[in-house]
């Protein structure tokens, strides 16, 4: 484990790649050639996950291509399409929302020639590969490659805002298996130093630091301490 740790690489990882292969009780000077990359490559893809956004797909001829692809390593994509679409949707040309597979005009929203024409271009695009593949790449690298969760943290359990009364006004992003003191870090690290405990707001039950928390989570701090 210790030739691993210059690649950030953590002694858990190994042990579950060994499990994994059945080699945790086979003497490593006894591996044959397939152990080896068998276990190499188990490691890698745990520790070092990639993902490939396939840019500019929609200029593909051969569409075949884009049915083959595994879009669970390799996501199909338009950048152009995607910044055309959120510029026009700033602009109040259309309604978009990003990952969808279509848009609509604003009604009674004049649009010039070379707009119509460059909507045009957009519609092509999604007759090919759908979506621009922006969104779904981003939702792919985070939630189903690195494994993340969206937790949301208020100050007030009952109406779920903070101070300001702001609705849901943060999303937190942390790995899988965090706990309710990792959520208070995330937010200030003084309130992490003054965890006293938190409440899960769709339960309205008090939680432990160590409380593992789910994707979706709407969490409440309370602590001795305020942000510095």
């Amino acid at each position: 484990t210790k030739r691993f740790t210059g690649l950030g690489i953590k002694d858990f990882q190994v042990q579950e790649a060994l499990q994994k292969l059945n080699l945790i009780s086979k003497n490593p000077k006894e591996w044959q050639e397939t152990d080896i990359h068998s276990f190499v490559k188990e490691l890698r893809k745990n520790t070092k996950p990639i993902i490939i956004a396939a840019n500019k797909a929609d200029l593909c001829k051969d569409l075949d291509i884009i049915k083959k692809i595994d879009e669970s390593f390799v996501v199909p994509c338009s950048a152009e399409t995607e910044l055309l679409l959120r510029k026009a949707s700033k602009a109040g040309i259309i309604n978009y929302s990003p990952g969808e597979e279509k848009f609509s005009l604003v009604e009674g929203k004049e649009i010039l020639p070379q707009q119509k024409k460059a909507l045009e271009v957009v519609e092509g695009v999604f007759s090919k590969i759908h979506s621009t593949g922006i969104q779904k790449i981003l939702n792919n690298a985070v939630f189903d490659t690195l494994k993340f969760i969206v937790v949301y943290p208020v100050e007030d359990e009952t109406k779920l805002t903070n101070k300001d009364g702001d609705v849901l006004p943060d999303a937190k992003l942390l790995p899988e298996n965090s706990n309710a003191k990792d959520l208070a870090g995330l937010i200030h690290a003084d309130i992490a130093k003054g965890f006293l405990h938190a409440i899960d707001c769709k339960t309205k039950q008090r939680i432990g630091a160590d409380h593992k928390l789910k994707n979706g989570d709407v969490i409440k701090i309370v602590s001795t301490l305020s942000r510095g």
